[in-house]
C-alpha cells in the first residue's frame, strides 16, 4: 500500500483494480481500471489517498542484457562517478559534468533531446540513481552516431556503435588545452607562475589513448611526431572489439587465439610482436607492455621530483588517490608550477587514469613519457627508447604523411599503409587506404596461424624490368616495397633530348625515394640509379649464399643487420657500425690515399665529391644557380644562401639533374655499400665526370671487378 500526499503533482501504477479510501469514508470505492500501461493521478483532493494495487497483467518483457548491464560499472549508481555531487547543495551535476555523469545529460550532449549537439544546454541535472541507463546508449540519435568530437577539437569521423563510447571515454583536456594555458601565463619554462595549474586529463580516456595523435589527447612536444591510431587485428580495433558492451568486461576467450591469458590480469604481461625495442631501458625486453610503461613512469616522477626540488624549491608529491593529486612535502595543494612541470605532470596523469593504457595506444603513452622525461633530464632518455623499428615506428613520417588528409592515396598505399601491400599482391591493385600506425601482422602474413607470408615470385621495377624468383623466397615480399619509385627511365623522359648543359625551364628534381635496396642489388638488370650512356654497370650482387637475401642479413622484423652472421667471414665485425670496416679489394676508388678503409668510406667520400662537384657546377655555368642539399626538407635541393637553403631549386640542367638524382640515390638507400658498393661507386664516379669535376685520382670499378 502506497499513500500519496498532496505536494505530489501525479503518480504512475501498473494497471489493474485500484481500491481507493477517500477522506473518512468507511468503505472503499472500487474502480475497475482499463488494461493499460499506467494509471496517472492528476490531483489530490483531500488529505490522503490511499492506494491498494492488485495486478490484472503480467510484468513487463524481459530487458535484454539487463543482467548483463547490472554488474558493470555503469550501472553501479553507488559509485563516486555518480554519487560525487550528493552533499552539494543543491545536489545537482553541473553542464560540465552531466555529459557522463547523468543519463540526461548524455541525451542532451548527443542532442537526442532535441537541443544542438556537442553541447549540454541544460545547466544542471539530478544526480543519476541507476547510473548510465539503456536508453542512455540506445536511443534514435546513437543508433546513427558515426563521429565524436574530441577534446582537442578535432572530430573523429566515419565511426560505427564505438561512437557511443567515445563520447564519454575520451578526457576533458588536450595538447592545446595545457598550451593555451601556458601561453595565457606567459613566462618562461622554468619561471613560476601562479596563473598555473595542474591540468587535468580526467578519467578512463581510452579513446584519446587509442586515437594517439589523430586526436592529441596527450601533450605533445612541439617538433615531435607522435603514433596515431592503434589498430590491432581485424575485429578487434574498437572499444566492442574487445570489450562485452554491457558487462564492459575484456572478451579473455577471444583473445586466447593469439595471446597466452586466462583471466583479465594476464594481459598485464601482452608484449605486442612490433614492440621490438627496450622502451624503459630496464634490460628486459620480454616483459608486457604495461611494465614497460610503468617503468617510464618510475623514471618520469622521479625526474619530476628532482627538477620541482632543484629548479623550484618545492619536491613535488603525487597521490593518485586524492584530489588534485599534487601536493607539496607538507601535503599542501602544489602552487608552484612552471610550464616545464605542468607539461609532464599533464603527461603523467594521462599514463595514470586510463589503466589500459597498455593495450589501448602504449607505443603513444610512451612517447609522451619519454618526451616528459627529456623535456625536465635530457640526460635520463640515454638508456631508453621511444620508437620502434621502421615497419613498426608509427609516428615517424613514413607512416604519419597523411593524418591531414585522412587517407593515404593509392600511389603510396602499398608501402605506407598496412593494408595496402597485401592488396598489391592478391590483386595487382593500389587504392586509397586507411592512415596506419605501422605494419600489422597481417601485412605480411597471409595466415596469422601458422604466419605463412605472402607469395611475390614477381617484382616489377620502376624501369619496368621484371625479376623472376624462386618460390619460397621471401625477397620479392621485400622488394616490392624496398625498389624506390623512379629509374634512368625516368629521368630520360623527363630530360627529352635537351642538352646537358642547358637550363630547362620547368625541371624539376625526380627523387628516387627511399631505401631502394632492391634496385641497389640488381644493378644495371633494373637500372634504378642514372646510367650514363656510353658505359656498362654491374648488375646482381650475388655475396655469398649463406648471406643472399634480405632475410638472411637483416632481421625479419627489426631489420637490424645480423652482424654475427658477417662475423662468420669478416674479421672484426662485432658491432653493426663495423660493418662499414668491410672491403675486400685493395684498390683506392676514391683516390684519397685510403686503400684499407671499408667500402662505405670510400662510397662516402665519392658522395662527397660528387656534392662538391654539383655547387662548383652551379657557380662555373651561367643561369645556373649553386645548389644546396637539405636530406630533412622536401624537395631536398635548394638555391644556396651563404651555405645556408634558400628557395626551392629551379635551374636545372640535364647533367645537374642526373647528378642530383644519383646524389639522392646514394643518400636514401644507407646500406648501398653492402648492397653493390661498386654499382654506386660507378654511378657516383660518371656524375662527377659529366659535371666536369676532376676524377683523375679516383679508380672506376669495371664490370669485371672482383666482389667486393
Amino acid at each position: 500500500m502506497n499513500k500519496l500526499k498532496k505536494a505530489l503533482p501525479f503518480f504512475l501504477i501498473a494497471a489493474g483494480v485500484l481500491l481507493i479510501t477517500i477522506g473518512c469514508s468507511p468503505e472503499p470505492v472500487e474502480v475497475t481500471v482499463p488494461v493499460i500501461e499506467t494509471v496517472v493521478v492528476t490531483q489530490v483532493v483531500t488529505e490522503e489517498v490511499v492506494v491498494e494495487v492488485t495486478p490484472m497483467v503480467p510484468a513487463g518483457p524481459e530487458v535484454p542484457f539487463e543482467e548483463m548491464w547490472a554488474s558493470s560499472g555503469h550501472a553501479d549508481a553507488s559509485a563516486e562517478a555518480f554519487r560525487h555531487w550528493d552533499e552539494d547543495d543543491p545536489a545537482v551535476v553541473s553542464a560540465s559534468c552531466a555529459k557522463c555523469h547523468t543519463p540526461d545529460g548524455y541525451l542532451d550532449y548527443i542532442g537526442a533531446d532535441g537541443t544542438e549537439a556537442n553541447a549540454v544546454d541544460a545547466e544542471s541535472h539530478v544526480p543519476a540513481d541507476m547510473g548510465i541507463t539503456c536508453v542512455t546508449c540506445h536511443n534514435d540519435v546513437t543508433m546513427s552516431m558515426t563521429s565524436v568530437l574530441m577534446p582537442s577539437g578535432i572530430e573523429l569521423t566515419g565511426l560505427g556503435d564505438e561512437s557511443r563510447c567515445m563520447q564519454c571515454h575520451q578526457g576533458r583536456s588536450s595538447t592545446f588545452t595545457v598550451a593555451a594555458a601556458i601561453e595565457e601565463a606567459g613566462v618562461g619554462d622554468d619561471d613560476v607562475s601562479e596563473d598555473l595549474g595542474f591540468i587535468n586529463i580526467h578519467y578512463y580516456a581510452a579513446a584519446a589513448t587509442k586515437y594517439g595523435t589523430v586526436a592529441k589527447g596527450g601533450y605533445e612536444y612541439e617538433g615531435k611526431s607522435y603514433d596515431g591510431f592503434f589498430a590491432h587485428v581485424d575485429g578487434y580495433t574498437n572499444c566492442i572489439g574487445c570489450h562485452d558492451p554491457h558487462t564492459l568486461e575484456i572478451k579473455v576467450a577471444e583473445c586466447q587465439a593469439c595471446h597466452d591469458v586466462e583471466e583479465q590480469e594476464d594481459f598485464l604481461d601482452v608484449r605486442y610482436i612490433g614492440s621490438l625495442v627496450d622502451y624503459d631501458g630496464d634490460g628486459d625486453m620480454r616483459e608486457g607492455m604495461y611494465y614497460e610503461i610503468q617503468g617510464m613512469q618510475e623514471i618520469l616522477y622521479a625526474a619530476m621530483q628532482a627538477y620541482s626540488a632543484d629548479v623550484i624549491g618545492t619536491t613535488v608529491v603525487y597521490d593518485a588517490a586524492s584530489h588534485p593529486y599534487f601536493f607539496d612535502e607538507a601535503g599542501e595543494r602544489f602552487e608552484s608550477w612552471t610550464p616545464r612541470l605542468v607539461r609532464a605532470a599533464y603527461n603523467y596523469q594521462v599514463s595514470l587514469k586510463d589503466p589500459g593504457a597498455f593495450a589501448h595506444g602504449g607505443k603513444y603513452i610512451i612517447q609522451l613519457l619519454y618526451d616528459s622525461i627529456e623535456d625536465l633530464a635530457p640526460e635520463l632518455v640515454a638508456g631508453l627508447k621511444r620508437i620502434d623499428h621502421g615497419h613498426f615506428a608509427g609516428s615517424e613520417e613514413a607512416f604519419r604523411h597523411w593524418d591531414e588528409d585522412g587517407f593515404v592515396p593509392g600511389s603510396c598505399s602499398r608501402c605506407h599503409s598496412s593494408e595496402g601491400l597485401p592488396l598489391y599482391l592478391e590483386q595487382g591493385v593500389t587504392i586509397n587506404q586507411p592512415v596506419a600506425n605501422g605494419f600489422q601482422c597481417a601485412t605480411c602474413h597471409n595466415d596469422l596461424e601458422t604466419w605463412t607470408r605472402f607469395a611475390a615470385t614477381e617484382v616489377t621495377f620502376p624501369s619496368g624490368a621484371t625479376i623472376e624468383l624462386e618460390e619460397g623466397t621471401d625477397v620479392g615480399l621485400c622488394m616490392t616495397c624496398h625498389q624506390g619509385r623512379s629509374s634512368k627511365a625516368s629521368v630520360d623522359n623527363a630530360l627529352g633530348d635537351a642538352p646537358g648543359d642547358t637550363v630547362v625551364e620547368g625541371l624539376r628534381f625526380i627523387n628516387i625515394h627511399y631505401f631502394a635496396a632492391g634496385a641497389t642489388r640488381y644493378g644495371t638488370e633494373v637500372q634504378g640509379a642514372y646510367e650514363f650512356d656510353g658505359s656498362e654497370y654491374l648488375g646482381y650482387f650475388e655475396h655469398v649464399p649463406a648471406a643472399d637475401e634480405c632475410t638472411e642479413c637483416h632481421d625479419t622484423h627489426t631489420q637490424q643487420v645480423q652482424f654475427d652472421v658477417c662475423a662468420n667471414c669478416h674479421e672484426g665485425v662485432d658491432t653493426e657500425e663495423a660493418l662499414a670496416t668491410i672491403r675486400m679489394t685493395e684498390t683506392d676508388w676514391d683516390g684519397d690515399g685510403d686503400a684499407a678503409e671499408g667500402l662505405a668510406g670510400e662510397v662516402a667520400t665519392m658522395t662527397e665529391a660528387l656534392y662538391a662537384a654539383m655547387q662548383a657546377y652551379g657557380a662555373a655555368n651561367e643561369g645556373v644557380d649553386v645548389i644546396h642539399y637539405d636530406s630533412h626538407s622536401y624537395p631536398y635541393f635548394f638555391v644556396d644562401v651563404d651555405g645556408e637553403p634558400g628557395d626551392s631549386f629551379s635551374t636545372w640542367t640535364p647533367n645537374l639533374l642526373r647528378a642530383a638524382y644519383n646524389y639522392q640515390y646514394a643518400q636514401k638507400d644507407p646500406g648501398a655499400f653492402a648492397h653493390n658498393g661498386l654499382y654506386i661507386l660507378q654511378v657516383l664516379y660518371d656524375s662527377i665526370a659529366a659535371l666536369g669535376g676532376d676524377v683523375s685520382a679516383m679508380t672506376r670499378p669495371d664490370v669485371a671487378a672482383p666482389t667486393p
